[in-house]
């Protein structure tokens, strides 16, 4: 494999502050890969074999339930790391890892991350800061389970993921992947029918417009009146 250029991670939160011949030695380590969008990059419970940072595209991480059930817990974009169990101390995934979109990441032998984190403490600071805000989103997501209605979980959960990949067009926000009625029902733990309901009902007031596999935000600031706690009724 030829040596990857040390500007592919010189921007990356966990890498920034790395001196470069640094940086030149750690992409010697790793491996370059695409996932074709749809292709399980690693599953839930299988050894943690090595860890990632994503180039290009978009993860779908997803937790399956002891019955079988799928909960769709964050998705991973360009620039973040993912699959990193050695972080929380784990030998094996705790979930799914599923290519959105057609995607490129690089991956470490899990055997590495201990060296990484003793030779570089910017690497293991920012990386556990990451680690601390996704156990605070998880979290919050519980509370959201047990306290908020539906509406509101399904209204957050798109205007989340517009803000954080959406890409400005005539109509609005598009969310930039595929995305579809189940996803979003596995992301809010609610049913399809309720989902498309709800999403039949903002298209009719021109909130959304939603098509197979495809959400735009017409009106991004009624979905935030929908995704409010104080909202009432």
């Amino acid at each position: 494999m030829s040596l990857l250029d040390a500007s592919l991670i010189a921007d990356v939160p966990p890498f920034r502050g790395i001196e470069r011949q640094n940086l030149v030695e750690l992409l010697s380590k790793a491996r370059s890969e695409r996932y074709e969008m749809g292709r399980t990059i690693f599953r839930q419970g299988e050894e943690a074999h090595s860890f990632f940072l994503l180039l290009d595209g978009h993860i779908r991480v997803v937790r399956v339930t002891p019955d079988g059930d799928q909960m769709i817990a964050r998705y991973i974009s360009s620039g973040e790391l993912f699959g990193i169990a050695q972080a929380l101390s784990l030998d094996s995934y705790p979930a799914n890892a599923v290519a959105a979109v057609d995607c490129i990441a690089l991956s470490w032998p899990g055997s590495y991350w201990q060296t990484i984190t003793d030779r570089y403490p910017t690497f293991a600071t920012n990386t556990y800061k990451t680690v601390g805000a996704r156990l605070q989103e998880a979290q919050n997501k519980m509370v959201e389970m047990a306290t908020e209605r539906v509406e509101q979980r399904v209204a957050k959960a798109i205007s989340k993921l517009a803000n954080q990949t959406g890409q400005k067009t005539d109509d609005g926000i598009l969310i930039s992947f595929p995305i579809s009625r189940q996803d979003i029902s596995e992301m809010t733990g609610t049913t399809l029918h309720t989902v498309s309901r709800l999403l039949s009902a903002w298209e009719n007031k021109g909130i959304v417009k939603s098509s197979r596999k495809k959400i735009t935000v017409t009106d991004s600031h009624q979905l935030a009146v929908l995704a409010s706690r104080d909202l009432h009724n």
